[in-house]
C-alpha cells in the first residue's frame, strides 16, 4: 500500500484538516497516510507553527494503526537542534520530515524574504542552508520539499534548474545521501509537467550519489488534495531508479 508521508491537520496552525476527513479521503484512494503537523519554533509570522506532541498524540493515537502514522514536519534551523531533539522525544512518533521554512529568519512564503536579492543570491543560500541544516539535524527521517522556494519566490522563473544551481544541490544530496535521509517527492506542484520536470535531473542526481528511497507527499491541507498526482510521482520514481517508503515507529517501510 502507498502511503502519503506529508499532511496536516489541525494541529498544524495552517490546517482546519480534520482527521476523520483526512482518513476517509486517504480510505477512498486506497492509501495510506501520515500526520506531520508543523514545528516551527521561530516562526516571525502572527501564526503560531508550535502544538503540543503530548495533546496530539492523546488526541490522535486511538487511530494510529495499518493506514494512519503520526509524525511531525520539524522547520530546521540554526540553534535549533536541541529543541527540536527534545520535543520529539516527548511522544513516539512514526516519521519525522525536516523542511527549510525560513531563510535568516524570514518566511520564504513572505515577499519581504526576496527584498534587495537576486534569485541566484536567494537560491544558493536556500541550497547552502538546508545542506547545513541536514548536517545538524541528522535525526530526521525524511528531507521535504526540496522545490518549497519555487512555489513562492517572486522571480519570472520561479524553477529550480539543476544545470544553474548543481553545486549548491549537490552539497544537498551528498547531506541526504549522508546522513541516511530519505529525499522527499512532494506532489504540491504537480499540477504542471514543467514542475516535476526540473526535478528529474536533480532526483536522478540523488541516484547517481547513493540514494535509493523517496517518500511521497502531497502536502495536503485539506482533504482534497490528499494522495494527488501520486501515479505520476510512482512513475517518476521508477524513472528516477528510486523505491517509495515510509515511516512506522521512526524505521523506514518499502512501500508495494
Amino acid at each position: 500500500m502507498i502511503f502519503d508521508s506529508h499532511s496536516h491537520t489541525k494541529f498544524s496552525a495552517d490546517s482546519e484538516m480534520k482527521a476523520k476527513e483526512a482518513m476517509d479521503a486517504a480510505e477512498k484512494l486506497g492509501i495510506g497516510i501520515v500526520f506531520t503537523e508543523h514545528i516551527d519554533f521561530s516562526y516571525p509570522g502572527e501564526l503560531d507553527f508550535t502544538f503540543s506532541p503530548k495533546d496530539y498524540w492523546k488526541e490522535y493515537e486511538p487511530l494510529r494503526g495499518k493506514t494512519l502514522r503520526l509524525g511531525v514536519e520539524m522547520g530546521l534551523a540554526p540553534g535549533e537542534k536541541e529543541q527540536a531533539e527534545a520535543f520529539i522525544a516527548e511522544v513516539p512518533f512514526d516519521e519525522v520530515i525536516g523542511s527549510i521554512h525560513l531563510i535568516d529568519g524570514h518566511d520564504i512564503y513572505e515577499k519581504d524574504c526576496y527584498e534587495g536579492k537576486t534569485q541566484d543570491e536567494m537560491y544558493r543560500r536556500y541550497f547552502s542552508l538546508m545542506a547545513d541544516m541536514v548536517r545538524l539535524h541528522s535525526y530526521i527521517d525524511i528531507l521535504g520539499h526540496i522545490d518549497y522556494i519555487a512555489r513562492y519566490a517572486p522571480y519570472e522563473n520561479t524553477e529550480i534548474q539543476y544545470a544553474v544551481w548543481k553545486d549548491g544541490i549537490d552539497e544537498v544530496l551528498r547531506a541526504v545521501v549522508e546522513t541516511d535521509t530519505v529525499l522527499e517527492l512532494n506532489t504540491r506542484r504537480f499540477d504542471a509537467p514543467i514542475h516535476f520536470k526540473n526535478l528529474v535531473p536533480i532526483y536522478k542526481r540523488y541516484k547517481e550519489l547513493g540514494g535509493k528511497y523517496t517518500s511521497i507527499g502531497s502536502d495536503a491541507h485539506t482533504p482534497d488534495v490528499i494522495g494527488a498526482h501520486f501515479a505520476v510521482a510512482e512513475q517518476f520514481a521508477e524513472a528516477c531508479g528510486l523505491v517509495p517508503v515510509t515511516f512506522e515507529a521512526r524505521k523506514m517501510q518499502i512501500l508495494k
